[in-house]
């Protein structure tokens, strides 16, 4: 196993989870249905390739990152304030924001680690896919 494949792997089990934690912050306050089942769907979607990262990561006895504190913290923030005003075009405002955000550095770490193993690529090239994929159809709610 490279340090290539540890690192990525690592980024992308952080990245997953602040996925996870934004969607958690929000879901609750959005009023049409059909945009709160494209969240729950994301979720869940983030929460097994969560699942098949912390295997590969307890398989190599490394332990699963949390996110960035700084990073969490903010979009917690960024989060709660945009709750306060409770409208779903804010609410998919800050969610597109965060998934264009997630797919840039999850691209960046992928140009940063480029010598990781093929199983863990195709982890982050589903992360992106998955993010890229709410991003777009958000764009209907803003």
């Amino acid at each position: 196993m490279s340090q290539d494949t540890l690192y990525l792997l690592k980024e992308c089990a952080s990245g997953i989870q602040m996925g996870i934690s934004t969607i958690e912050n929000v879901e609750e306050n959005v009023e049409d249905e059909s945009m709160a089942l494209l969240l729950k769907d994301s979720k869940e979607e983030h929460e097994r390739l969560f699942g098949e990262t912390k295997t590969l990561l307890d398989h190599m006895d490394a332990e699963t990152p949390e996110p960035n504190l700084f990073a969490k913290g903010m979009a917690k923030a960024k989060s709660e304030f945009v709750l306060v005003m409770d409208d779903d075009k804010k609410i998919a405002d800050l969610i597109v924001d965060g998934c264009n955000m997630g797919v840039k550095s999850v691209h960046k770490y992928m140009n940063q680690y480029p010598n990781a193993d093929e199983q863990t690529k195709k982890i982050a090239r589903r992360l992106v896919n998955i993010e890229e994929r709410l991003s777009v159809d958000l764009r209907n709610y803003l």
